[in-house]
């Protein structure tokens, strides 16, 4: 991957250098595994699309964030068979922290995509925790005969780093075993209602460098309409905003990923939103508060 610009850039208002860029923002357009609704692979153009609808100043963080510089890779060549796939995505996202300082978001896709793109940040920074924002554990070891399922995207990375997980409102039979066992806290939504308490807790369980991990999902189906596997229940708005604030400017950020947005037809409620959360994150780790 050559990191020119994508035709379409991320909220674009003026060329920015690659190697100036204070954020990176790479859409993957995969879907391969997704066992109910689709179209996935549609959300990261509909994402950057809908980002030009956004105000550059940001009505909570009161700066234009864009100025800091957001440079949008061409997409993901996700045309590959799925044992070639994940191998190239890693060595795309080791040439992209090996190439710039910046920080990355990466647009999905199916969730099963961050299988890929944890290992090099793993690699990279010792004692990573990883925050994973769902409506689903996604621990599972295989799911309908594919460890690189959905419902499988955390797994891996649950064998070796720190996983807490948030919003979780569905938990199979068969990976019930893995919450709250070994590596992995999972605060299931319903128990965790208090969520001056559940921040307390999270910023206690993760390390001081964190990867984040965003499925629309873990956002209640009235916030986020537009994914494969909605659950009642889930997080309102400003709700999520505190938590990620506050993750974002008391914790060492290296990489973050927004999965599941799946356009629906007629209505660009969860593309804008996505856009919004993309960019209303970048201005909270910009340090602009």
């Amino acid at each position: 991957m050559s990191f020119k610009p994508a035709e379409n850039q991320f909220i674009l208002r003026k060329t920015i250098n690659f190697k100036d860029a204070a954020f990176v923002v790479v859409p993957v357009p995969y879907e391969k595994t997704t066992s109910y609704g689709q179209g996935t692979k549609y959300g990261p153009p509909a994402v950057i699309d809908a980002s030009y609808q956004l105000e550059l100043w940001d009505e909570e963080t009161k700066t234009e964030t864009w100025k800091k510089g957001i440079f949008t890779t061409q997409p993901v060549n996700c045309a590959l068979p799925e044992k070639k796939f994940f191998p190239a995505l890693e060595r795309t996202v080791e040439k992209l922290l090996s190439s710039t300082k910046a920080l990355p978001f990466f647009i999905g896709g199916e969730h099963s995509v961050t299988q890929g793109l944890l290992p090099p940040f793993i690699k990279r920074h010792k004692n990573l925790s990883i925050l994973h924002f769902d409506a689903h554990a996604d621990l599972r070891v295989i799911f309908e005969g594919s460890k690189h399922s959905h419902a499988c995207a955390v797994y891996p990375a649950s064998l070796t780093n720190k996983i807490v997980q948030v919003g979780i409102r569905s938990v199979g039979a068969d990976e019930r075993q893995f919450h709250n066992a070994g590596n992995v806290t999972t605060h299931l939504m319903h128990e965790n209602l208090d969520f001056k308490k559940l921040e307390r807790d999270i910023l206690r369980e993760l390390t001081d460098t964190v990867y984040l991990t965003i499925d629309v999902d873990g956002f209640d189906p009235a916030v986020m309409p537009g994914t494969g596997t909605p659950q009642p229940g889930g997080f309102q708005w400003h709700d999520a905003m505190k938590l990620f604030k506050a993750v974002c400017t008391k914790k060492r950020v290296v990489g973050v990923d927004v999965m599941e947005t799946a356009p629906v037809s007629g209505s660009h409620i969860t593309e804008l939103n996505t856009a919004k959360l993309v960019y209303r994150l970048m201005g909270y780790l910009s340090g602009d508060k």
